[in-house]
């Protein structure tokens, strides 16, 4: 087996093990939690896991991706203390990936932008990628038949896209949960869900913090696009910024709905120049609470670097089976 498909099956290994995880554990067989609590920058991990896997986005000062960078370009520090880099990734592999429309009332003024920018995102996607579309306004329904949990046909995908007719309230993180809930039954290692909507709730069953708890257990990276009016009364950017940090993706609030498509296209080629780094954390029995993750990259020739990616997580009390 070559390194490359070392890697890719490391992957799949790990993405059958990862719950409560992020970025990414696989390992030892892991027990049930005892307890659970909300941070801002922290995900919940299984304290037996051996293996954290961080999907990792590297911009220049300009704000272009960097690709070409090599494992000796990065340094990871978890509470300050180096660890060494297992598995490194920089391949365009394929994903998983939601995208999550909001197709509430409030949206109608920016439909067509909104169906232009999730078209540029599927036809940027892998070819292989593993897609699937929820539309969310009252309710939250599957863009895609109910036999078929994901797609990889461009052309299913797009049919999709106009299978649900706008109106109705916004259950914005109802569909933010079932997302999270619905990426983790795809194969690909790494998880990745693209929302686009105005970040109001106004008709969800779950709540704020629910949706929050849901981001900082799951190992995807997700990507909001914010649209709304300044005189809106439901708009809520901050919602939608923060979900972006807890899960290293970004946030984009683009001043027109013109903007849509040039940011769609621009997270399409991110999630295609995105970096996966892998270490074996050094274990401390009997640590429980916050790990914090440090990523750092440095290139002598290309200056000053951004890094986003997940920046923590949370070793949970836990209680023996059975």
């Amino acid at each position: 087996m070559d390194r490359r498909s070392a890697v890719l099956s490391l992957w799949a290994a790990c993405a059958g093990s990862m719950l409560f995880a992020a970025p990414g554990t696989t390992g030892q067989k892991a027990k049930p939690k005892r307890r659970q609590r909300d941070s801002d920058d922290e995900a919940t991990f299984r304290s037996e896991a051996v293996l954290v896997l961080l999907d990792v986005g590297v911009k220049s000062s300009e704000g272009k991706f960097v690709p070409g960078l090599a494992p000796e370009n990065f340094t990871i520090l978890e509470d300050g203390r180096p660890q060494k880099i297992t598995v490194f990734d920089a391949e365009d592999s394929p994903v998983t990936m939601g995208i999550l429309l909001d197709q509430s009332l409030s949206m109608m003024p920016k439909y067509n932008e909104v169906m232009h920018g999730a078209r540029a995102l599927i036809e940027g996607s892998h070819p292989q990628d593993e897609v699937f579309i929820l539309h969310f306004s009252d309710t939250v329904k599957t863009g895609l038949p109910a036999r078929l949990p994901f797609a990889s046909d461009r052309q299913v995908l797009l049919r999709a896209l106009g299978s649900v007719t706008p109106g109705g309230r916004t259950a914005l993180y109802d569909g933010l949960c079932e997302a999270l809930m619905h990426v983790r039954k795809g194969k690909r290692g790494r998880k990745t869900i693209v929302l686009l909507s105005d970040g109001g709730d106004t008709a969800s069953r779950r709540k704020r913090s629910e949706a929050i708890e849901a981001v900082e257990q799951s190992v995807a990276t997700i990507y909001t696009i914010g649209l709304y009016s300044p005189e809106d009364p439901d708009r809520d950017p901050g919602f939608l910024r923060r979900v972006a940090r807890l899960s290293g993706g970004e946030a984009s609030l683009p001043s027109s709905p013109e903007q849509v498509l040039t940011v769609c296209r621009q997270i399409a080629k991110g999630i295609r120049s995105r970096y996966t780094i892998g270490y074996i954390p050094e274990r401390r029995d009997g640590n429980i609470g916050v790990r914090r993750i440090d990523v750092r990259v440095r290139h002598p020739q290309l200056g000053r670097l951004r890094v986003r990616t997940r920046r923590g997580y949370r070793v949970g009390e836990l209680e023996d089976e059975g």
